[in-house]
């Protein structure tokens, strides 16, 4: 099972999973701009820490708020089919907003994972998921894989 749920329909669909299913769903963000093997290591280190894994995208408006004009790359639609068709993703939502505070509040997750390069106390939704006993964990960063990074290097060579 891969869908891609719309926000206004995402906040049912997890309580549907949770009361016929039972497992528990794993919920990450980002942006995806640009999708590397480290979203891909990521991904699949998120997934084995529960049994549904749910991903957050950033609209376009949000990721253009967030790295600046000429962000995204990729638009939210193509970023979301991509993350959608990977193995260990399951579920895909886009959220307008600048953090997923809302989509977290919403889906209620057992499990709230960000990358290592994030301290415990800067995850946004920390508080609300310990606060009905879930667990927040961090994922090691894959060191050299920054979609930043990777559109640096190509401006750098002055293909973009």
């Amino acid at each position: 099972m891969t869908e891609i749920i719309p926000f206004a329909h995402i906040e049912h669909f997890a309580q549907e999973w949770h009361h016929k299913e039972g497992g528990s769903i794993v919920f990450t963000n980002g942006c995806f701009d640009v999708l590397h093997r480290g979203h891909v290591q990521y991904l699949e280190a998120a997934k084995k820490l529960g049994v549904l894994l749910l991903v957050g995208i950033n609209s376009d408006r949000s990721v253009q708020r967030l790295k600046g004009e000429g962000r995204p790359l990729i638009n939210q639609e193509d970023r979301a089919y991509l993350l959608s068709r990977l193995k260990p993703v399951d579920v895909v939502c886009i959220f307008d907003e600048d953090t997923p505070e809302e989509l977290i509040r919403r889906v209620k997750p057992d499990i709230l994972v960000k990358g290592g390069d994030y301290a415990l106390d800067e995850i946004v939704g920390r508080d609300l998921v310990e606060s009905y006993g879930g667990l927040v964990r961090t994922i090691p960063y894959v060191k050299g894989y920054s979609t930043t990074a990777f559109i640096g290097r190509i401006k750098k060579q002055g293909s973009l």
